[in-house]
């Protein structure tokens, strides 16, 4: 099976599926996908890809402005479409400087979703464990920053390893260039002045995961006591996304 699915303005669509969890089972494959904006999704060979998946349930995490100005999936017969905007402080990356540590910026950002879009995430996580969702695909702008706090919360809570977590958090870097060239035609008269713009590696995740286990114990400690993530939701999670061998 393949992780990236391959479109021509898309740059970030990536299957969830594959992944070991601890309790010996496996992600499944063509289930659930991770995705930069899908309102790139306009040429008949990418439109006809993307129906060829079968998704019948779209997460779309950015805000109702963004999806205004950028646009969003569009509207399929059949296809479910959800918008929650799980960020409440937006900040502009692009005009961000480089006299600061990028990393620990964005684990602070990813901590102020984290406690800001509890309702927000929430939402989504039960979308996920819907069984009536079907393939599912969740996405923001780049697929990177709150496409990842999502991959977190879910890989993290049906099992999947945080060392793998992380690995698929940094595969965002295969697209770094795209992201960026994307950006540059989006916004052809100003200057991208941070130079991590769609940089992806280990280190925020890994920053921002040490900070949840400091002030909660735990990812899973955090699901619990802010989104009320119980036993319930973690088995609909596990029966919708993984295979359990034998």
């Amino acid at each position: 099976m393949t992780r990236h699915v391959e479109f021509q303005r898309l740059h970030n669509f990536r299957d969830l599926g594959g992944y070991p969890t601890a309790d010996g089972g496996t992600t499944k494959w063509g289930v659930l996908y991770r995705s930069d904006n899908l309102g790139k999704l306009r040429e008949a060979a990418d439109v006809e890809r993307f129906r060829e998946l079968d998704v019948h349930t779209v997460i779309d995490l950015r805000y109702p402005w963004e999806i205004e100005k950028a646009g969003r999936v569009p509207d399929f017969p059949g296809l479910r479409y959800v918008n929650s905007s799980i960020e409440h402080q937006p900040y502009d990356q692009g005009a961000l400087g480089s006299d600061f540590d990028p990393w620990r910026f964005l684990a602070d950002r990813y901590m102020e979703v984290s406690q800001d879009g509890v309702k927000e995430i929430r939402e989504v996580l039960d979308v996920i464990a819907d069984p009536e969702s079907g393939p599912t695909v969740f996405h923001c702008a780049s697929g990177k920053d709150r496409t990842g706090i999502i991959a977190l919360y879910v890989l993290t809570l049906i099992g999947v390893p945080e060392e793998t977590v992380l690995d698929d958090f940094s595969l965002t870097e295969l697209a770094t260039q795209r992201l960026i060239a994307d950006w540059k035609a989006f916004y052809p008269d100003r200057e991208l002045k941070w130079p991590a713009y769609a940089r992806a590696p280990k280190d925020p995740m890994e920053l921002f995961i040490a900070d949840l286990k400091a002030r909660y114990g735990s990812v899973e400690g955090y699901a619990e006591q802010e989104l009320g993530v119980d036993d319930a939701l973690v088995t609909a999670l596990k029966t919708n996304l993984v295979d359990v061998e034998g």
